[in-house]
């Protein structure tokens, strides 16, 4: 048995725990990194192999957003995920999916749950999100009520199923931290585009979990030089705006003016920031192109 085939083997099955019962595993694969390589020669002929490695192509792939050679790979996984959760996941619509159905059988008997130092707070500057963890007595409160809760959803499920209840009926109470299963199968250049979204710390918690687990434990072993790319120039990348290169251009010509030296401050960067912001009390784009410059070390971190 060669390598390859060893590492996909002990891959395959291998449930990855994820939250407190959830788990992601690899079912099936098609194709590794000399797949991507393979249908991106067939554009040229077998005269590319003379002017560029395996390994250089990848990245050049990668770093110009050439979808089709990473389409040309595909992965199936098994995942237990609860259905809040899930609901973001299943928004992302380049996958086939099949998943476990409440109606043919009887809910999964597991739901998600919360120690008392995760309970987290609504996050102030996106209305989406959350920020830091609320206090531990506080969490130990919150835990004790999800546990009473979570019993008595399921009490009330099962009792509906024992006097008779047809189960696409009884299981409409069942709480969103329940537990679902789905075969879920995806070409590399989706789940790459998936991984980047999702692993992004902007990205809620829990989907970051799962998906750290798909790209570092699956994806990873399985696809060693388009991990590589990907870490370089999509995970780890940062994408310009039209408007953000004009503010920097702008605020490079002042400190030249001027005599200053980056970091620089806010005011600096206020003083150049694009017009469309200026008449805004809070601009989503600005906060983005300041954050972005204050990442590069051109500007003063707040606080």
């Amino acid at each position: 048995m060669t390598e390859r085939s060893e590492l996909v083997e002990e891959l395959r099955w291998k449930k990855i725990p994820v939250l407190n019962d959830g788990f992601v595993c690899l079912v099936d694969v098609m194709g590794d990194d000399s797949s991507i390589v393979q249908a991106a020669r067939v554009s040229y002929g077998e005269g590319t192999k003379r002017v560029s490695d395996d390994r250089t192509l990848i990245r050049y792939l990668m770093r110009h957003r050439h979808s089709t050679p990473f389409e040309m790979a595909e992965l199936k996984f098994l995942v237990r995920v609860p259905m809040d959760c899930w609901r973001q996941w299943i928004r992302h619509r380049t996958a086939n999916v099949n998943e476990y159905s409440t109606r043919y059988s009887v809910a999964i008997d597991s739901a998600q749950t919360t120690l008392p130092g995760e309970w987290r707070t609504q996050a102030t500057s996106n209305r989406q999100g959350s920020d830091a963890p609320l206090t531990e007595d506080l969490g130990t409160k919150l835990t004790e009520e999800e546990t009473a809760f979570q019993k008595h959803a399921r009490d009330v499920y099962e009792a509906r199923l024992e006097a008779g209840v047809a189960r696409e009926q009884a299981r409409k109470d069942l709480p969103l931290a329940t537990y679902t299963e789905a075969y879920w199968k995806i070409d590399l250049h989706n789940l790459i585009h998936f991984l980047s979204l999702r692993m992004d710390s902007h990205a809620q918690w829990e989907i970051q979990e799962y998906s750290r687990a798909i790209g570092e434990a699956i994806v990873k072993p399985l696809f060693p030089v388009v991990w590589e790319a990907f870490e370089d120039y999509r995970q780890g990348a940062m994408f310009l705006t039209r408007l953000d290169k004009e503010v920097l251009a702008r605020l490079m010509t002042t400190a030249a003016e001027k005599s200053l030296v980056p970091p620089f401050s806010e005011e600096a960067f206020l003083e150049v920031q694009d017009e469309t912001w200026k008449s805004l009390k809070r601009s989503r784009e600005r906060d983005e192109c300041q954050s972005k410059l204050q990442r590069l070390g051109i500007l003063k971190a707040k606080g």
